[in-house]
């Protein structure tokens, strides 16, 4: 008897939240209204009382908060090299430019040391991503922010849920940005958020997210600035809300998920795994690197033998100075060997709470199967493998 399909990731929305949604419906107010305000203040009340407001994604606010930091045209923000390419995109949208710097092989965070020495005249910013929900150093990145007179934009869009020295990425820092997409660690179907510092920004946050525009008390209307559309709906903040309600729920099941992954493939030398961080990680995303030639396959053959076997494969991600649009600029993937590698070699595993212990060891199982160094590749493989042996010894 063939086992059920296992996806790459699944949200798990329960039966009081879906309730709650149909009761939003009936209320006949289903745009931005009470629900939105609750969820901004259940979040506020997550980051330690500091201020949120919510957008329809990551991606939006990642723009908004770039635009409320003052980055104009012209001016550099740096970032990894590696991320969903939204992060990269939103920096040419204002018509700033996006200075790449490698990232760790392992930890798949920004390379700070690469940060510093990216630093120029033109340089206003820095974007770090906290990769699968392992948190960047943000001691080392704020007193290098603090030293050259920086903003730090967090794209925090997998670290709802991460914590950092005990605290909730999101609690300290400057401007930090959470996504809510179906496949991150709590969802409001589609959606973000921004965590800010001070009234100015909050109020600019404000008219960008709804057309620069601003009512008075009498209904009267005034437009400030020609502002976005990014508004959340009260449907969408009502599944926030109950979703934040379970994170730590989430966030447990996750870890729990990932260790055994950990374990499971520590004596595995085919591939290579990410840091295991500690107890503050909310792994977003299990990633491993296989070395495709090796295998004797292409990446879309081996997600394809796996969607045979049963089993969801995702790829997160390529590196973005990879891509038409930055070869086009003048970017050169070569430049970001790290990166480099990862976007070639990179697919991740299943992980969503709703998964059993089982269906980990089913996906470890299947991985060892289909991903054997071919033959014709066998004089290269035992080097690789000693080194992966090596390095796995480390862990």
């Amino acid at each position: 008897m063939s086992q059920p399909f296992l996806p790459f990731a699944r949200p798990d929305i329960d039966e009081a939240t879906i309730a709650g949604v149909v009761e939003v419906l009936r209320s006949g107010w289903i745009t931005t209204g009470p629900h939105v305000g609750r969820f901004e203040q259940a979040l506020s009340s997550y980051v330690g009382g500091r201020t949120v407001r919510v957008l329809t994604s990551a991606t939006a606010a990642l723009e908004v908060a770039l635009l409320v930091a003052g980055i104009k045209p012209g001016d550099e923000v740096i970032l990894p090299a590696l991320s969903f390419v939204a992060s990269a995109n939103v920096i040419l949208r204002i018509g700033a430019r996006p200075v790449f710097v490698d990232v760790d092989l392992k930890t798949r965070n920004i390379d700070l040391d690469q940060v510093e020495a990216a630093i120029t005249r033109r340089t206003r910013a820095i974007m770090p991503v906290h990769f699968a929900g392992l948190p960047v150093d943000l001691d080392r990145l704020y007193s290098l922010a603090r030293a050259h007179q920086l903003r730090v934009i967090e794209d925090a869009a997998h670290a709802i849920g991460t914590y950092w020295r005990g605290k909730p990425v999101g609690a300290v820092g400057d401007l930090v940005c959470f996504s809510f997409h179906p496949n991150k660690v709590i969802t409001t179907i589609e959606g973000g958020a921004i965590v800010l510092t001070n009234a100015d920004e909050t109020a600019a946050v404000e008219l960008h997210r709804f057309h620069g525009l601003r009512r008075d008390a009498d209904g009267e209307s005034e437009v400030y600035l020609a502002g976005g559309k990014y508004n959340l709906s009260d449907v969408s903040a009502r599944i926030g809300l109950g979703q934040l309600a379970r994170l730590s729920e989430f966030v447990s099941r996750r870890q729990h998920l990932a260790w055994r992954y950990l374990d499971a493939l520590a004596d595995w030398t085919v591939g290579d795994l990410p840091a295991r961080g500690d107890d503050g990680h909310s792994w977003h995303l299990m990633t491993v690197l296989l070395p495709f030639e090796e295998l004797g396959m292409t990446r879309p053959g081996f997600v394809r033998a796996m969607r045979d076997a049963g089993i969801g494969i995702g790829v997160h991600y390529s590196s973005m100075p990879s891509f038409e649009l930055y070869r086009k600029l003048g970017y050169d993937h070569r430049a970001y060997p790290n990166a480099d590698r990862i976007g070639r070699e990179t697919v991740s595993l299943p992980l969503f709470p709703a998964m059993t212990d089982l269906d980990v060891d089913r996906v470890c199982d299947t991985l060892r199967r289909l991903a054997k160094p071919a033959r014709a590749s066998v004089s290269a493989a035992p080097v690789r493998a000693a080194e992966r042996a090596a390095a796995a010894a480390k862990r």
